[in-house]
């Protein structure tokens, strides 16, 4: 049946698997609205449009679905620029979709008028286009869908004029059958399998492409070594013995790479806020598989080649190495040795987190997803934590974005429906976004909220000295955050203790609506 096109949007999206959408209603998005609940697509009004791009980036890292968000015209777009750059840089699936004015070269003055609205957001994602007619709207969505299931993932921004949006319109058309990303078969991870066989001290680098559950099988046979980006964090999974963890922005990082005999790096950028240096360290043979053609012509200069799905590689080398020797030249003496000493740098660097971390990480189901923002606390704890599982930390990485953690979490939850879900926040980057603790509220959401409170800008302070530089604007005046919170409907604490910590996290687990749990770095053990 003809619709206006606002309404039928959101039919060929629910089509396409679309089962939330995030966003604000305004005059301008308003059609899109028309056939939301039609559709049968749950919404969740967010109370800022960062908020909602944050929120469609969680969804999407939790459910592995894209995130899709509406806004509108000018304001609203602007305002989900940010989360488009943070999905852009963390390679996250989000559709974002807003209305815009049908003329701006000859009209001025217009409500929420930009001058180049779409050109803005092409800044921050994959793609921004404008769709002028019906088939336009339906071509590009498609497209969307098409490359978020083959290429690699990355936000996209689709206009549509305000008189489109209210024009009839007949049904988008079935969903296509969408092809199939570039496979790895046995044959063809020969040369890896070739310097592999020769190899003694092989170590690999799984990134957050790397997501298959084969790795610790594959990683046992070939007798391998281990590190993860911090994306890739819980791989090869818990206690495998020849596991140095996720190290690489430690600069000693690189002498344990340059002892290596072949690195192969599998669904990794190898990006500089991955290492934080130019070099990646080997010295021997590099091997890179990505899906990303860029990636594999970056600086590192990799001797060996794939331009394959992550997935597909792990089966096809599961496949070509199930009779392979295992290499004997690392020790777990030495991957444990590097580990403590690690730990001991981070100790020293930023003292006292490590053990807050280590007493809540005991008190949170292996299962529990976690999205960071950017904070000492996380920065602490994205090198001590050992995760049980992949994909089960996010972490504003490239971007580096403040008031990520509480509108993402919102998104996780929301994904994740009766799994536990935990967001963790600096006193300073929450105050970016907190007002979605009303969301939080309104969707009875049992969200921990870990404020890690140290009445400063701590890591910028410390950077200044650093620089000798004088410290200045490093300290605001912070409200009352527990009452905040109680303001909002939310529960609050302020545990006195590391073991009061464990206690409030778990109430907070079971509890209707989040709770904000308030951390200082003084907590005595008990």
């Amino acid at each position: 049946m003809k619709r206006p096109l606002g309404a039928q949007i959101s039919h060929m999206l629910r089509d396409r698997g679309v089962e939330v959408i995030f966003g604000i209603p305004g005059v301008h998005n308003q059609e899109m609205y028309r056939g939301i609940e039609e559709a049968g697509i749950f919404h969740v009004l967010a109370r800022h449009e960062q908020g909602a791009g944050f929120m469609a980036d969680g969804y999407a890292r939790a459910s592995g679905l894209p995130g899709v968000a509406y806004v509108i015209t000018g304001p609203g777009l602007c305002n989900i620029l940010t989360p488009m750059g943070q999905a852009w840089s963390d390679s996250v699936p989000m559709l974002v979709i807003s209305s815009c004015l049908d003329e701006t070269a000859a009209r001025r003055g217009q409500l929420h008028q930009m001058r180049d609205q779409h050109g803005a957001a092409a800044t921050v994602c994959d793609w921004s286009e404008e769709a002028r007619s019906t088939e336009a709207a339906y071509g590009l969505v498609e497209r969307a869908f098409e490359e978020f299931e083959t290429a690699r993932p990355r936000p996209k921004h689709i206009q549509v004029p305000i008189a489109a949006l209210e024009a009839e319109a007949d049904p988008a058309p079935f969903p296509a059958q969408p092809a199939q990303r570039v496979r790895a078969v046995p044959p063809e991870v020969g040369p890896v399998v070739s310097l592999l066989n020769l190899a003694r001290r092989p170590l690999f680098i799984l990134g957050g492409g790397a997501r298959s559950p084969l790795w610790r099988q594959i990683l046992t046979q070939l007798g391998a070594a281990v590190m993860t980006t911090c994306a890739g964090r819980g791989l090869p999974g818990l206690n495998y013995p020849l596991d140095f963890g996720a190290p690489l922005a430690r600069p000693s990082s690189a002498e344990v790479i340059a002892s290596a005999d072949l690195v192969v790096a599998v669904g990794t950028e190898l990006a500089e806020v991955d290492l934080w240096r130019p070099h990646l360290g080997h010295s021997a043979m590099l091997a890179r598989v990505d899906i990303d053609p860029s990636v594999l012509a970056d600086g590192q200069r990799a001797q060996v080649k794939l331009l394959a799905d992550a997935d597909s590689f792990a089966r096809a080398l599961w496949a070509a190495t199930e009779a392979a020797k295992p290499a004997t030249g690392w020790s777990r003496e030495e991957i444990a040795a590097a580990r403590t000493r690690w730990r001991a740098e981070v100790e020293a660097e930023r003292p006292g987190i490590a053990r807050v971390a280590e007493a809540l990480r005991a008190a949170l189901p292996p299962d529990t997803m976690i999205y960071s923002d950017m904070t000492q606390f996380a920065y602490v704890a994205k090198e001590i934590w050992t995760m049980a599982l992949p994909g089960h930390w996010h972490h504003p990485t490239g971007f580096g974005t403040l008031g990520y953690a509480l509108p993402a979490a919102i998104g996780g939850a929301v994904a994740r429906r009766g799994k536990p879900v935990v967001a963790i926040a600096g006193d300073y980057g929450f105050q970016y976004t907190l007002q979605e603790l009303g969301t939080a509220v309104e969707l009875g959401l049992p969200l921990p909220i870990l404020l890690w409170d140290n009445g400063k800008l701590q890591e910028i302070e410390d950077s200044m000295l650093s620089a000798q530089i004088a410290p200045n604007a490093v300290t605001a005046r912070n409200p009352d955050f527990l009452k905040l919170a109680e303001a909002y409907g939310a529960a609050a604490a302020a545990p006195a203790t590391l073991a009061g910590i464990q206690a409030e996290v778990g109430a907070a687990l079971s509890r209707r609506g989040p709770t904000l749990i308030r951390l200082t770095p003084d907590l005595p053990d008990a």
